[in-house]
């Protein structure tokens, strides 16, 4: 079988997600995306009986067999000045994180 994602089809891919990555783990990556596809159509090739209903999960998961919902409860951090401390930069008792750059998509 031939690779379905090709390396031009990938390069496309690492553009549009906006990655850097060198030659070495692009190739590593898009064998192992070629090698997960490869899995699913072996799985596709399996034949299955008609009548056979589609699931999302292996056991059925009814009210019966299911526990209660909990309550959301909230509870207060007993020492948030640690939690923070351990955080490379905070601003009023907030965590600050970098800035995401964006770019527009055409």
């Amino acid at each position: 079988m031939s690779d379905a994602i090709t390396p031009e089809l990938f390069a496309h891919l690492v553009d549009l997600a906006a990655l850097e990555l060198s030659p070495e783990e692009a190739e590593y990556i898009r064998g192992q995306l070629n090698h997960q596809l490869q899995a699913i159509h072996e799985l596709e090739a399996i034949p299955l009986d008609e009548t056979l209903p589609v699931t999302s999960h292996g056991v059925a998961y009814t009210a019966a067999i299911s526990q209660a919902p909990r309550e959301d409860t909230w509870q207060a951090c007993p020492n948030p000045e640690e939690i923070l401390a351990q955080a490379p930069q905070v601003e009023e008792g907030y965590i600050v994180v970098p800035d995401i750059p964006h770019t527009k998509l055409e």
